[in-house]
């Protein structure tokens, strides 16, 4: 979806788990379209995070953290270079304090914000349900689900206040269809669908409105940390018999993000290339 440059002009978004991915995609084509752009996550360049702290919030966090992949502060000085205003934020969406910290900041500095998209989330936690641990559902609806209510709860007021607003949370298709060995995941995201439609409906009388999108499998960092094999099974397993872009999603929430979207809320839109169609 080629948008054109400067739909979003005036707007301010805050995109949570931007460091690298989908959520780094999704900030620099909010910027692209002439958003001013909060860019949050976990991890930023100027922190190094505890290994106690890394590994609670995952194993791909842990890994992450050590990498050349952390470009949170990189990504707003990307988009600065775009013409808009950006910075750069630490937010650990299942930090309530933290987030409202945050989001203060993010008013003063900007004035005002808009766009809410939150991306920010843990899928490395895979376990049949004998071996499965409270801890680990624990966090996966903690971080998937609560830090998504978290983050609407605190930019909900200056949503209201303005009367306009657009949330979008980024679930996925394995929301509607399951996923196997990841209870916790899949609950969590069939959780985030639930929570988009019920504040739609809370929103809408102040042209607030909430949408989930569904990626399915989509060219991360992330996601090619699986093995060839593996990732050919996937591509198998898929209608148009390739991953997705993360761009391809990106272009979906910037859509959303704009007045033209103003009639779509409570939506669960599937970006999937077709992976949650039956495919012999």
């Amino acid at each position: 979806m080629n948008l054109p440059d400067g739909w979003l002009s005036g707007k301010v978004a805050l995109v949570t788990g931007a460091s690298r991915g989908l959520g780094r995609e999704i900030a620099l084509a909010l910027g692209r379209a002439g958003a001013d752009v909060a860019v949050t996550d976990l991890l930023i360049e100027s922190e190094t995070l505890s290994k106690t702290d890394a590994e609670a919030h995952g194993l791909l966090t842990a890994h992450f953290s050590e990498t050349a992949s952390v470009r949170t502060l990189s990504t707003a000085e990307e988009i600065q270079k775009m013409g808009v205003r950006s910075i750069g934020i630490k937010l650990d969406v299942a930090d309530p304090d933290g987030i409202r910290t945050a989001v203060s900041e993010v008013y003063e500095r900007f004035g005002r914000i808009d766009i809410l998209v939150n991306n920010a989330g843990v899928m490395d936690n895979m376990a049949l349900m004998d071996k499965h641990t409270d801890r680990m559902w624990e966090r996966d609806i903690g971080i998937n689900l609560t830090g998504t209510y978290n983050c609407i709860k605190t930019v909900w007021p200056y949503m209201k206040k303005a009367r306009w607003g657009r949330i979008i949370n980024v679930s996925s298709f394995v929301g509607l269809s399951g996923a196997y060995a990841q209870p916790g995941y899949g609950a969590a995201k069939a959780g985030i669908i639930g929570l988009s439609r019920s504040m739609a409906l809370e929103g809408a009388r102040d042209k607030i409105t909430v949408n989930a999108v569904l990626p399915g499998f989509i060219e991360t960092e992330a996601l090619m940390l699986h093995d060839p094999g593996m990732l050919d099974r996937i591509r198998s397993r898929i209608a148009l018999k390739r991953l997705g872009k993360p761009g391809e999603v990106a272009s979906v929430i910037v859509f959303l993000s704009s007045e033209s979207a103003g009639y779509i809320t409570g939506a669960a839109i599937p970006v999937t290339g077709g992976a949650d169609l039956f495919v012999f």
